[in-house]
């Protein structure tokens, strides 16, 4: 709640408004106004709302729902952190930093050759694109076979898919972005 108040704060002086000014046109006294911006005491949704509104602001914006893409947007190769493997060898690396704002996460997923992703994605429901960086990569979506070579892209939902398998002579690699994101509590990681 500290931070909800210092970002009233910070709007507010931005604007040059006065504290007085600021509660009259939001409905509430100076001192429950001054109560928040000192963490003292927590706005209402529809006091927030209206605070928001006369800063000319979103409610998003005051609890913060922006403010993990102040951090390093940059995962250099060797961040890149290996999170799930499952029994045929496919092999699943994080590469977009978890966030708890994120509205999706990147992957990196490496078969080996005939592996599959069997097991990694399981009770996943969300809406899923992937770009083929590397081999040939067989796609099963709702009965329809699909072969894809790098550079080639594919978007479907995780309820239309039923397999996915890495085909032909070499390894495969495919960039995997999913939306909602996944794995986002610690006991989903390794």
């Amino acid at each position: 709640m500290n931070r909800i108040g210092e970002r009233i704060k910070r709007k507010r002086e931005q604007l040059k408004l006065q504290l007085n000014d600021l509660a009259r046109l939001v409905g509430v006294s100076s001192s429950a106004l001054s109560q928040i911006e000192n963490a003292k005491a927590s706005p209402s949704v529809a006091t927030l709302k209206s605070i928001a509104e006369n800063l000319h602001t979103t409610v998003g914006e005051l609890i913060g729902e922006n403010e993990s893409w102040g951090r390093d947007p940059v995962t250099r190769r060797d961040e890149m952190r290996l999170i799930d493997q499952n029994e045929s060898g496919t092999k699943l690396y994080l590469l977009s930093g978890h966030e708890i704002n994120n509205n999706m996460d990147a992957y990196l997923l490496r078969f080996r050759k005939g592996s599959d992703i069997k097991d990694l994605f399981t009770d996943y429901n969300g809406q899923v694109f992937c770009r083929i960086s590397r081999g040939r990569i067989s796609f099963l979506i709702d009965g329809k076979q699909y072969e894809l070579e790098a550079d080639d892209n594919v978007y479907f939902t995780m309820k239309s898919l039923e397999s996915i398998h890495s085909v032909g002579k070499e390894k495969g690699e495919l960039l995997w972005v999913i939306t909602p994101p996944f794995f986002s509590n610690e006991k989903n990681r390794k």
